[in-house]
């Protein structure tokens, strides 16, 4: 049990994969360049004339430094953001009845946060009176690509035959990624911790929600490919965070963990050229048709550690009053 926990809060360390933890060392390296260097620059841009003409006279400098640095209050926020993610090896089944019932194991992923189509994430939040609890809809854009050209091992049936012990990933699929979105929407509660200083607010949070990926997945030997955005199932998330506040905006830095689970109807379909909600209203038609799907299912898990910098606007900010 202590050992299941260790593998899935931390990886192991493999040798042969020095290469893809040194990228995402540099990612995240880049990450905190950028976020370090935003936060410099909101210091620089300083609050002067935040405050009310009527005070600036009585009120000594440190206390209006005090005022203007507008503690966390009732609020709402839009915000925008960037990152990397890390995600575990896993396996992967494809089901296909008659056909196909096998398993690869331990399938390697890469994220690609920096290349088109690059990791972002947009968010809604809106804290409470008091501003020390809150609620927050975040979307999340990020990547899985599976690495082909690593050899795998395998068990089940491939093809109507026993599958190899091992074989290289690509001499089984032509594709197999969520290049175009391993897409997580969830909607999370939040609570701002003791603040750090007037401007530096610590928070956690934890939600639930939907995976929204666009599969691609094509079988080598098989003729038809799936690549269509699809609801595949929920998925859970959990972050820690810390705010930095200047006037109207925030720069927040965070850590998310999301756990997602996946079951990929492979419906040998190309999407529709209008896009997300004209592809998930043709799954949902099948659905409830009841067409099974008929190059079968595929399930994983996708288990993820992301570090993100973004920006927020505030509204209806309204800063607690000097005491």
């Amino acid at each position: 049990m202590i050992e299941t926990t260790t593998t899935i809060l931390w990886p192991r360390p493999r040798h042969s994969k020095a290469h893809k933890h040194a990228t995402m060392a540099e990612n995240f390296v880049a990450i905190f360049a950028l976020v370090s260097l935003a936060i410099a620059t909101g210091i620089w841009n300083t609050d002067s004339g935040e405050t009310s003409k009527s005070a600036d006279n009585a009120t000594p400098s440190h206390e209006k430094e005090v005022s203007t640095a507008a503690p966390p209050t009732k609020e709402y926020m839009v915000g925008a953001y960037g990152g990397a993610p890390y995600t575990y090896d896993s396996d992967v089944t494809i089901k296909n009845p008659g056909v196909n019932d096998f398993t690869v194991k331990d399938v390697t992923w890469r994220g690609e946060p920096f290349n088109d189509p690059i990791y972002y994430g947009v968010r809604v939040q809106r804290w409470f009176e008091g501003g020390r609890t809150g609620a927050m809809l975040d979307f999340t854009h990020s990547k899985t690509l599976a690495m082909l050209k690593e050899e795998v091992g395998m068990s089940g049936l491939l093809n109507g035959a026993p599958a190899p012990e091992r074989a290289k990933l690509e001499d089984i699929f032509r594709r197999l990624e969520f290049s175009h979105g391993h897409n997580m929407l969830t909607l999370n509660g939040l609570v701002r911790l003791a603040d750090l200083h007037p401007r530096l607010s610590p928070y956690v949070g934890l939600g639930v929600g939907i995976n929204l990926p666009h599969s691609e997945i094509q079988l080598r030997k098989g003729q038809s490919r799936t690549y269509e955005y699809q609801y595949t199932g929920p998925v859970v998330q959990a972050l820690i965070g810390l705010e930095f506040r200047i006037p109207r905006m925030s720069y927040f830095f965070e850590y998310k963990f999301t756990f997602a689970s996946y079951e990929v109807p492979l419906s040998g379909l190309d999407g529709t050229k209008i896009g997300l909600f004209a592809d998930l209203f043709r799954q949902a038609s099948r659905w409830w048709s009841g067409t099974t799907p008929p190059d079968g299912m595929a399930s994983t898990r996708l288990v993820s550690h992301q570090l993100i910098g973004g920006l927020g606007v505030r509204f209806a900010a309204h800063p607690a009053p000097a005491p």
